[in-house]
């Protein structure tokens, strides 16, 4: 997700590090198959057989388990963080290591390792984009990584009021050592219960469950991810959709909209 070997990188946060915790303690069997549903429903597709997936900044690699539970007849994952490519690989060999899914080491900002991909049928690239540090440029790039009649399916921070609030917190947060980032995670965890307790919500039942229908993940490590995420770059719905509609040609196909400060999903069809 991270060009290699430039100087703001000590300042950025290092995703897999938070992904092999997950894998460690959270990675199971029906977290596999949350995500795979996940995938399929908001694809509109059965099943993945016949089609090829690209994973673009794979980070725990869940997703492309999923893909290869769907039946994808060739799956390729990358990611510029050593860490998340590790998890990814990890995930592979959980897999039986199947000759058809492929796990690399790259940027998508990266152009001697891009032009080395082959076109996919699906490029999916969650919540990944707006952490190069180039949300439009790599928006761009994996526009080129689809075949023709391809998907692309992503999701970008939406912009909100608190939004540079946040770029703000996350600078700062990677700057911290070790023991004030557990203070911010720690304050932030205190006040995300508090606020479900306050709208009469089960707090315990409510972490216990997190991932249950929602992709997979898992509570905790979702916070450490978010106050960690950085580069952080943000867009509303509105300025994704006319970017890849006419700069890009593409066509929308779906579409899951946050009035938060999560993710806006979005599918895209190049046409043939």
């Amino acid at each position: 997700m991270l060009r290699r070997g430039e100087a703001w990188m000590r300042d950025t946060f290092l995703f897999g590090k938070n992904w092999q915790r997950f894998l460690r303690s959270c990675v199971a069997e029906e977290r596999v198959k949350d995500a795979a549903n996940s995938l399929r429903e908001f694809l509109g597709m059965p099943s993945l057989e016949g089609k090829s997936f690209l994973d673009v900044g794979a980070g725990s690699g869940l997703f492309s388990y999923a893909a290869y539970k769907l039946g994808a007849a060739s799956i390729a994952s990358f990611d510029a963080d050593a860490f998340s490519v590790a998890c990814c690989e990890y995930l592979r060999d959980h897999a039986g290591k199947p000759s058809n899914w492929t796990v690399l080491e790259g940027s998508i900002l990266e152009e001697s390792f891009i032009v080395q991909l082959k076109p996919a049928d699906v490029v999916y690239a969650w919540g990944v984009l707006h952490h190069t540090g180039a949300l439009w440029a790599a928006l761009r790039n994996a526009d080129r990584l689809m075949k023709p009649g391809g998907f692309l399916y992503i999701a970008i921070y939406n912009k909100t009021a608190l939004s540079r609030f946040w770029l703000a917190e996350k600078r700062f947060y990677n700057k911290c050592p070790r023991p004030i980032r557990w203070v911010i995670e720690c304050a932030f965890m205190m006040l995300s219960v508090a606020k479900k307790a306050v709208r009469l919500r089960n707090p315990l039942r409510e972490i216990v469950n997190y991932g249950k229908g929602r992709r997979g993940m898992s509570w905790r490590t979702d916070i450490t991810d978010w106050l960690g995420g950085y580069p952080y770059e943000f867009a509303t719905a509105g300025e994704v959709f006319v970017f890849c509609r006419r700069e890009l040609g593409l066509e929308l196909r779906n579409l899951k909209t946050t009035n938060g400060r999560g993710n806006n999903e979005f599918l895209f069809q190049k046409p043939l």
